[in-house]
C-alpha cells in the first residue's frame, strides 16, 4: 500500500506521461511558431490551468496560504527562468537532432540534478540511489546511439546545446523544490500549486513581454493557433502538477531519475508518430533504465 511519503512515484510517471505528450506538441508548433513562439504556449496557455488547479486545492483543503518567506522568491526566480531557457533549447535541439536523442541528452538531468540538489539543498543520496542513477543514465545514453548515433553524439554543437538545457532544466528542478519545501503552515499539494502557479505567472509574464517587444507577430500567430495550443498548455500544466507534488515528497535527484521512463514513452511516440524503428541497442539501454529505476524505486 502506498504511504504519502511514496506518492511521488505514480505522480513522476503521471508526469512523464504528460511531459513527452507535451514535447510531442510543442515540436510540431515549432515551425509555425518558432522557437519562442513553442516555448511560450506551454506557459501563456498553461498558466490558466494552474489557476484552476490552485483553486480547486484550496476548496478541497481548506488551506490558506500565507505570504511566503523571503527565501521562497529566489528559489522561485531560479526554477522559473532556468525553465524558460531549458524549454527553449530543448526545441532548437529538437529540430536539430532526432527526437529520441534529443530526450537522450535531455535525460543527463538526473545526474546533474543530483549534484545540484546536494550542493544546494542538501539532499542526501545514498551509494545506491546514485547507482541507480548512473545506471538509467548509461541506458539513456545507449538509447539514444542509433545506427549513425555516434555521429550525432560527436557533433559539438547540438550535444553542448543538449548538456546544457539539461543542466537548465536540472537547476529549474531544484529551484522550484526549494520554493516547495519553503512555503509554510499548508499540505504538500497546496504548497506545490501555490509555486506552479506563481511559477507559471513569472513564465508568462517574461516571455510574454519578450515576444511583444521582439516578435509581436508570433503572438498574433500564437492567438491564431489557439486550439493546438491551448491543448498543449492544458497537457504541460497537467505533467508540471504532478512534477511538483512529486517535488514536495522528495529530492529532486529521485524523481528526475525515475522521469528516465520518460525515454520508454518517448521510443513509444518516436515508434508511432515518428515512424523511428527500435533497434536491438535501444532494448539494451531500455533494459539499463528500467533496472536503474527499480533499484531507486526499492531504495
Amino acid at each position: 500500500m502506498l504511504t504519502i511519503a511514496s506518492l511521488w512515484i505514480p505522480f513522476t510517471i503521471v508526469a512523464a506521461l504528460g511531459q513527452v505528450a507535451r514535447n510531442a506538441m510543442q515540436r510540431s508548433l515549432t515551425g509555425p511558431l518558432g522557437t519562442w513562439g513553442a516555448t511560450n504556449i506551454r506557459f501563456l496557455f498553461g498558466f490558466p490551468f494552474s489557476v484552476l488547479f490552485y483553486a480547486t486545492v484550496l476548496v478541497v483543503s481548506g488551506d490558506h496560504v500565507t505570504t511566503p518567506p523571503s527565501m521562497f522568491w529566489p528559489w522561485l526566480l531560479l526554477g522559473a527562468l532556468s525553465q524558460i531557457l531549458a524549454t527553449g533549447l530543448m526545441l532548437v535541439a529538437m529540430n536539430t537532432r532526432s527526437f529520441v536523442v534529443t530526450t537522450a541528452y535531455l535525460k543527463t538531468e538526473a545526474i546533474q540534478t543530483a549534484i545540484f540538489g546536494f550542493v544546494f539543498l542538501g539532499d542526501h543520496l545514498t551509494w545506491l540511489k546514485v547507482l541507480a542513477i548512473v545506471i538509467a543514465t548509461v541506458g539513456v545514453v545507449i538509447t539514444a546511439l542509433r545506427p549513425g548515433g555516434e555521429k550525432s553524439f560527436a557533433e559539438l554543437k547540438p550535444t553542448i546545446i543538449g548538456l546544457v538545457a539539461a543542466a537548465a532544466f536540472a537547476l529549474s528542478a531544484v529551484g522550484f523544490r526549494g520554493a516547495i519545501i519553503t512555503v509554510p503552515g499548508v499540505s504538500f499539494v497546496t504548497a506545490a500549486s501555490f509555486t506552479l502557479v506563481l511559477g507559471l505567472f513569472v513564465q508568462t509574464l517574461v516571455l510574454t513581454v519578450y515576444l511583444l517587444s521582439r516578435a509581436p507577430k508570433i503572438l498574433q500567430d500564437i492567438l491564431r493557433l489557439w486550439k493546438p495550443s491551448m491543448l498543449a498548455g492544458f497537457t504541460g500544466a497537467f505533467a508540471s502538477q504532478f512534477w511538483f507534488l512529486s517535488f514536495a515528497l522528495t529530492a529532486a535527484a529521485n524523481v528526475r531519475t525515475l522521469a528516465l521512463v520518460e525515454v520508454l514513452f518517448a521510443q513509444g511516440v518516436a515508434y508511432y508518430s515518428f515512424k523511428q524503428p527500435i533497434s536491438a541497442r535501444e532494448l539494451a539501454g531500455i533494459v539499463l533504465i528500467v533496472i536503474g529505476v527499480a533499484v531507486l524505486v526499492g531504495a
